[in-house]
């Protein structure tokens, strides 16, 4: 018999733990039961090419697969969950395949040839959860994605089972992978779009397969957050190196971002050196309890210190937080959720029940205002970048007399500075699945 892989061993307890989330949600808000769309194939406007087709991350979180369009999950309390999997009859494509891995043994498997069948197969009195379709509103659903159940849903996502963990691991091992490819081949003089490609093949993921675009930034590029222009041609003078890239595993992401210098030294090492001590010291803080926004406003005094230490504000690290200076050099979030996707829903809601807390208003892209609890997986991202945009409005406002424009001038063509991991919260030391991942592929 072959040996079943270490995530199908904690499958089973994980979808225990679902069909208890699902029936405690179901019950509260008064429903029957739930019916999940995997989702349809969208085609593009006047052609006839679809869209690559990202699953419902509902459904995924029941059903570790990917391509499955126009298949539906039935949740039922009480009843061992239901898979109307889609496999048409069609000989210009490749139907999806039958799945046979040993995870299947926890559904009763329906294969439908058209999504059209599974509407005989929907109970009276089920809700529907999914990206709604033509002629939806004939399947007799009693609602379409109720706000209480999907509050409920989207506020026990946060927290992840063991076999989700599992998942996640492994997806780091595979980004931590081609995070070593794609820097070895930054060093070979590779182009953006040429280190792109090492990093696919070293993810073993098409580009529609990624969790999210990657950014792939040499020089000043590094200073545009989403960069994912991806130059064929590479620079005559190769100065930096930002990736922020991803993959993942049965829906599971991860999302890592490294940067690495041409040549070692010089001011911009001093600086990756010291990002590189501040974000680990701020990994260190998610642990269940803390409240995820006190991690952001630790974020900002670490930069503040750096920028203090690096000699790029001249004036104290209380007035470089307290006046927003550390804003124009750190203008995003310092994470967010991650899981079934990379920006997890529900990062600002207030309850199981509901509500939001946004974010301060100083840091309003600040993704997750949470308190974290054993089993949260966020991102921890802290950076320093040298952006005109930004750097033009401080100059305007005032806060620029606090910026020592020479040592700007100077790391200006290196773009800027992230590095982020994922991080588990537990009641202990935190899980770093990004550094673990490295650290594991180090030693192979």
């Amino acid at each position: 018999m072959p040996h079943r892989a270490p995530e199908n061993e904690l499958f089973s307890d994980h979808i225990g733990q679902l069909r208890r989330i699902f029936a405690e949600a179901v019950e509260a808000c008064g429903y029957d039961s739930v019916v999940i769309a995997a989702g349809q194939q969208r085609y593009r406007f006047l052609d006839d090419q679809p869209y690559p087709f990202a699953v419902n991350p509902h459904f995924q979180w029941w059903a570790p697969v990917d391509n499955a369009p126009g298949s539906f999950l039935h949740i039922e309390a009480g009843s061992a969950p239901s898979l109307w999997f889609h496999q048409p009859e069609d000989y210009w494509h490749k139907p999806p395949e039958m799945p046979n891995d040993a995870w299947l043994a926890e559904f009763n498997v329906s294969v439908i040839r058209h999504p059209s069948e599974a509407k005989a197969l929907v109970p009276a009195g089920a809700v529907f959860i999914g990206e709604s379709f033509p002629g939806i509103e004939d399947w007799g659903f009693r609602e379409i994605n109720p706000s209480a159940l999907m509050d409920r849903l989207h506020w026990a996502r946060a927290v992840k089972t063991p076999y989700e963990l599992e998942c996640m691991r492994i997806a780091a091992r595979r980004g931590a992978r081609a995070h070593v490819a794609a820097a070895a081949a930054f060093h070979r003089g590779a182009s953006e779009y040429g280190i792109h490609l090492a990093y696919l093949a070293a993810a073993g993921h098409t580009e529609a397969g990624l969790p999210y675009p990657n950014i792939i930034a040499l020089n000043e590029g590094a200073a545009i957050l989403h960069y994912t222009e991806l130059q064929h041609q590479s620079p005559a003078e190769r100065r930096s190196f930002l990736i922020d890239a991803g993959a993942q595993y049965r829906g599971y992401a991860c999302d890592i971002t490294r940067t690495h210098a041409a040549a070692p030294g010089g001011r911009f090492g001093a600086l990756m050196n010291a990002m590189e001590s501040a974000e680990l010291a701020l990994c260190a803080l998610v642990k269940a309890g803390t409240h995820y926004p006190d991690i952001h406003a630790a974020a900002h005094q670490q930069v503040a210190e750096i920028l203090v230490g690096e000699g790029i504000v001249t004036c104290s690290v209380e007035t470089a937080v307290d006046s927003g200076l550390t804003s124009t050099f750190f203008p995003h979030g310092i994470g967010h959720l991650l899981g079934l996707q990379v920006h997890d829903i529900g990062g600002h809601q207030a309850g199981p029940g509901g509500g939001t807390n946004p974010p301060p208003s100083a840091h309003r892209y600040l993704r997750l205002t949470r308190t974290l609890e054993a089993g949260t997986v966020v991102t921890i991202e802290p950076g320093i970048y040298f952006i005109d945009l930004l750097l033009n409005e401080a100059q305007r406002d005032g806060r620029g007399r606090d910026i020592a424009w020479d040592a700007v001038a100077e790391l200006k063509p290196f773009g800027g500075v992230r590095i982020e991991d994922d991080v588990v919260a537990t009641t202990g030391a935190p899980e770093n699945l990004t550094r673990d991942a490295f650290a594991e592929f180090s030693a192979a």
